[in-house]
């Protein structure tokens, strides 16, 4: 029998700077009362000069990995979701395998924008459920506060930068991630999009000037669509599980906007109440918005071993999904382990391969002049 998907461990991390909408107001002509009545949010969280995706990503992993119990050279795969990465490449999930020393783990990026963390779920469980690894570490970060406009009052009032992670591993029972919905409609790509940046539209003097490596969005339409796919998305994952929408406990969407949320659970019935909001706080932090507003849910007693739960979001290319999954938590009998302390013992083994590596085509380098 396929093993099953587990959540084992959970952890997050924001920065510490807030910005109030009341900040935001003096950057734009915009308003605490404006925001708030069109998005539910009422601050955000806005990386430091010192913090980047691949920082929060660390610190969120490093969390996880202690409720777990598990030793990051148990992992077997990394999987980062993030709609604003470190670089182009290398992939910011190899720089967080670097970093927390997870010298057994393969590690990619994924970009589904803000629906990525759920096809990262799924992409982490599916590799489980083939038997192929047992550990696996999956990412939502962002520091979209990078990708901002702060001059367009439609948009820069609307992100947050934060990093949430999730444990998966393999158990016997018959829990974890019970089904997925992945979906995607690229006819409304231009709908919320970063036009320049890529190979389409390189950097240039002219791409700068029309301030095309800013966010740009179809608000109208993009509220419309979400508005839809959410339900759609919590309809037809439910149903994969052969359950009905009367055997959920909680529902935990993404965090983009509070009016997309409660039209969604109009559609579907489903009173506020067992619903986790916490967009107020956090604003939409993307990827990370689905395990930040986890963690939370845990730590306030909202959701708790074998309860079932959903998670579903939409996002830009356009893309939209759900996951299903009946919470366990850490496996019984699992060691203690501190991954902050691999933390220094990873720098070091980075800094002797970087050395070893220097070393290797010094040699070699030698070698090929004698010949």
């Amino acid at each position: 029998m396929s093993p099953y998907a587990h959540i084992t461990g959970w952890g997050m991390a924001v920065p510490e700077r807030v910005m109030t909408n009341d900040d935001l107001a003096k950057l734009v002509d915009t308003s605490d009362e404006w925001i708030q009545s069109r998005t539910g949010i009422q601050q955000r969280h806005i990386a430091s000069d010192e913090e980047s995706t691949a920082s929060l990503a660390v610190q969120a992993s490093l969390n996880a990995l202690e409720v777990a119990g598990l030793h990051p050279n148990d992992l077997n795969l990394i999987i980062c979701s993030t709609s604003s990465p470190e670089h182009i490449f290398p992939a910011t999930a190899c720089l967080v395998q670097d970093r927390i020393g997870a010298t057994n783990a393969g590690a990619f990026d994924l970009l589904a924008a803000c629906t990525g963390f759920i096809f990262a779920l799924n992409m982490g469980a599916q590799a489980i459920r083939s038997g192929s690894v047992r550990n696996v570490l999956v990412i939502g970060a962002e520091t979209l506060s990078r990708l901002v406009d702060w001059t367009d009052r439609n948009t820069c009032v609307l992100f947050g930068d934060g990093a949430g992670a999730f444990v998966l591993q393999a158990g016997p029972q018959r829990s974890g991630v019970l089904s997925a919905v992945m979906r995607s409609d690229g006819s409304g790509g231009d709908l919320l999009n970063l036009p320049a940046g890529g190979s389409r539209l390189p950097a240039s003097e002219e791409t700068v000037k029309q301030r095309l490596h800013y966010i740009q969005m179809n608000g109208r339409e993009v509220f419309r669509f979400a508005t839809r796919v959410m339900a759609q998305a919590t309809e037809q994952v439910v149903q994969a599980a052969n359950l009905t929408l009367q055997d959920i406990d909680l529902i935990v969407p993404h965090q983009a906007n509070q009016r997309i949320i409660e039209a969604s659970l109009r559609s579907l019935k489903i009173s506020m109440d067992r619903c986790v909001i916490n967009l107020e706080r956090y604003g939409n932090t993307s990827t990370a918005s689905i395990p930040i507003a986890t963690c939370e849910a845990i730590q306030n007693g909202r959701l708790k071993a074998g309860d079932k739960v959903v998670f579903v979001g939409f996002g830009a290319g356009l893309t939209w999904g759900a996951a299903l999954v009946q919470w366990g938590g850490p496996f019984p009998g699992v060691r203690q382990v501190l991954p902050f302390r691999f933390r220094l013992y990873a720098r070091f083994r980075s800094l002797a391969r970087r050395i070893l590596r220097r070393l290797d085509a010094l040699v070699l380098g030698r070698y090929r002049e004698d010949l």
